[in-house]
This record gives structure tokens, sequence and C-alpha cells, in this order.
């Protein structure tokens, strides 16, 4: 059987990105482009002391599959460490490649019915790239200097 690219779930996802508003003054700000489709993925983040997300924000000029990637790592992201960015944006893109299983993050098996669309792949990874990015940019920058 094969499931419809753009299904409701993810249109619905695509329709609501939470977070989706630029931070005023960020510690680490990253955009990842898309040469496929041409989507965008910009993000914004603030860490706290711990190296862990406390603010977020996001611009996403990008499909509704990036758009629903977008929704699902903005949703998982306060909290998290760059690390646990890094490894979920490894795993994802992975999983798409057919090579390893679903990332552990919370919706991302959503994206089944497009892993066999490889010039997909690119906007669906874009958010976490960004994330992972910025989240190591902001975590070096709130390291106290010695």
């Amino acid at each position: 059987m094969n499931a419809p690219l753009y299904n409701n779930a993810i249109l619905r996802l695509a329709a609501s990105v939470p977070h989706n508003e630029r931070l005023p003054d960020p510690m680490a700000s990253v955009e990842k482009r898309s040469p496929v489709c041409g989507s965008r993925v910009t993000v914004d983040i603030n860490v706290d002391v711990e190296g862990r997300v406390s603010g977020i924000g996001l611009l996403v000029r990008a499909c509704a599959l990036g758009q629903a990637s977008s929704s699902l790592m903005a949703a998982h992201a306060i909290g998290k460490r760059a690390d646990e960015f890094a490894a979920a944006r490894d795993a994802l893109g992975a999983w798409l490649a057919g090579e390893g299983p679903v990332p552990d993050w919370p919706g991302l098996d959503i994206f089944e019915p497009a892993r066999p669309h490889s010039a997909r792949h690119a906007s669906i990874r874009l958010a976490f790239e960004a994330a992972a990015e910025a989240a190591e940019r902001a975590g070096t920058a709130s390291e106290p200097t010695a």
C-alpha cells in the first residue's frame, strides 16, 4: 500500500509550527537551505548554563514536509542539548536513506511515505540540521572562558 506523501497529519503539522517567530537576541542563529527545492529554515536558539535549549525561534519558508518536520523539531526542542539534536539529525538522515531505525524523536515516523522520495529528504532534514548547529554554537558561546 502506498501512503500519500502529503497526508492530513503532515498538513496539520505544517500549519501549526510552534515557536514560529524569531528570537530577538539569540545566542546562535543558523539558516539551512535545500538546494533541490529552495526550502529554507532558520533556527534561533538560547541555552541555559547547562547547555539545554531554553528558547527557540524559527523562520520557516519550506514545503509542507519541511514545515511539518520543523513543527516536530520545535515541539520537542526545549530542554534538549546539542548532542541530542545532533543524534536526531544523524538518525533522521540514516532512516530516510533506509540505513537505520526510526529516530528517537516523537512523530518522525510520519515521514514514512517520503522515504522513497530522496529529493524530499533535504527539506525534511533542514530543521534538525539547523537546530543541531545552532545548539552547538549557543552551547559554545555559553561556556565560561578561563
